[in-house]
């Protein structure tokens, strides 16, 4: 199965791997001590603005001709995916989709998003047919409405349900790469967000319904580009967190990419698999569909409880900050968005490796998409180099990517307390607790990858 958190384990380190966890949470602490120190206003907000990209820049990258074109490249790849998951060979290696979806989609775009900011707005390709489709029936005379206006109140919840779901499929189905049930799945979420952006109009749907628009630019704000004002900017990164989140969902939405990244690391523990063996021992006689479904449903608990942990210890973090700082609100939106770069960080730690591993699949993919023999490119004999990095390499890379993501989401959440907090006492004792969060997530990350 395509689908792994990385490619090898921790094996024969130098010292032993409590050694790690001590080292990290020792560094959170001396950030915490700099950060209290040091960042004694706010810093982000000032340079949210950033400085304008020149002007043939402008001109270039926001044009309507580079929009159209990365529109048809996008929606091509969205029918050659469709299409090779279902009618393509059902070995998932030698089929384009598999590969596509869950390792050069799903790793590939958060990493663009960070890098160069909310590139998933011109290279989504369910924005690109909405946007064709309302420029033909402009063409005809008529106007392009939405049916609905929509409700304010949900907010993000929509698209925490459909990554929800998508992170369902990848994570509790049995055979989550297999090419006919990632064509249904495509199916289905091409219909959610077409029919989302028809009824509620595109941009209020992929603000709150489109899950994958709502995570890549949840992650665009760190990145050190971004639109303002209708022109690209150059700004100080993580400036795109500063300030508060109070669109309703967003905590449940970053639980999903939280949580989901860190039951894939726990259900790959001894712990889990044990218990997923005691279920099957005990449905032994049963059909193999009855086992699955099982099977299914014991993964779909997990990844909820995880879930719900991320939710409620964020929930306790901050409700011991409002006692603290004597906050007579809650802070609950206030420090939502330091959780970002850490969810950023989960996702580099489990799942770097498998990207440059098996992201290579897609070269001799590309020239035969179906599994059919064809050469169309002359890259179908390309062989991928599968263990690129020693396991040892790996856990380093690992052991820094949640360190940094960290010490970032400090960095943010200090940034929000000393603009919320005049006294620079109070804006102290409020991060408290976020540093006892933080030293958990990442203790707990740490473990959670050396036992996998």
């Amino acid at each position: 199965m395509i689908v792994a958190h990385g490619i090898g384990g921790v094996r024969d380190l130098p010292v032993p791997a409590s050694f790690f966890f001590t080292t990290a949470a020792i560094v959170l602490v001396v950030s915490f001590v700099l950060l209290g120190a040091l960042w004694r206003r706010p810093l982000l907000a000032p340079h949210a603005d950033g400085r304008r990209l020149p002007d043939w820049l402008q001109v270039v990258l926001l044009s309507r001709a580079l929009r159209v074109l990365l529109g048809l490249v996008s929606a091509g790849l969205l029918v050659l995916t469709f299409a090779s998951a279902l009618f393509g060979s059902t070995v998932e290696l030698l089929n384009f989709a598999p590969t596509f979806v869950y390792v050069v989609f799903w790793l590939g775009l958060p990493l663009l998003s960070v890098v160069l900011g909310d590139v998933w707005r011109v290279l989504s390709p369910w924005r690109a047919i909405a946007d064709a489709t309302v420029w033909v029936i402009e063409r005809t005379g008529r106007d392009a409405r939405a049916l609905l206006e929509p409700a304010e109140r949900w907010g993000r919840y929509p698209a925490a349900l459909a990554l929800l779901s998508f992170v369902t499929l990848e994570l509790a189905h049995p055979r989550p790469s297999y090419p006919r049930t990632l064509a249904i799945a495509i199916a289905l979420y091409s219909y959610w967000a077409l029919a989302g952006m028809a009824i509620f109009g595109r941009d209020a749907w992929t603000r709150s319904g489109e899950g994958f628009a709502v995570a890549f630019g949840l992650l665009s704000r760190i990145a050190p580009f971004a639109v303002r004002d209708g022109a690209i900017v150059l700004r100080w990164p993580l400036t795109g967190l500063a300030g508060a989140d109070r669109i309703p969902g967003t905590l449940v939405f970053v639980g999903v990419m939280l949580g989901s990244t860190s039951f894939d690391g726990f259900s790959r523990t001894t712990s889990w698999q044990n218990l997923l063996a005691d279920v099957r021992a005990k449905l032994i006689g049963e059909s193999v569909r009855l086992v699955e479904v099982a099977i299914t449903f014991v993964n779909i608990a997990g990844l909820l409880l995880f879930v719900a942990a991320v939710v409620l210890t964020y929930l306790a973090a901050t409700t011991a900050a409002e006692k603290l700082a004597r906050s007579p609100r809650s802070l609950a939106a206030d420090f939502v968005l330091p959780l970002v770069p850490i969810a950023f960080a989960y996702l580099v730690a489990h799942y770097f490796s498998l990207f440059v591993s098996y992201g290579q699949f897609v070269i001799p993919n590309l020239s035969d998409p179906f599994g059919r023999g064809w050469d169309l490119f002359g890259t179908v004999d390309f062989v991928p180099n599968v263990a690129p990095f020693s396991p040892e390499t790996v856990w380093y890379v690992q052991v820094v990517a949640l360190t940094v993501g960290h010490v970032a989401g400090l960095a943010v959440a200090h940034d929000r307390a000393v603009d919320l907090f005049e006294d620079r006492r109070l804006a102290l004792r409020s991060q408290y607790p976020m540093l006892a969060l933080m030293i958990l997530y990442t203790v707990g990350g740490l473990w959670l990858l050396s036992q996998s």
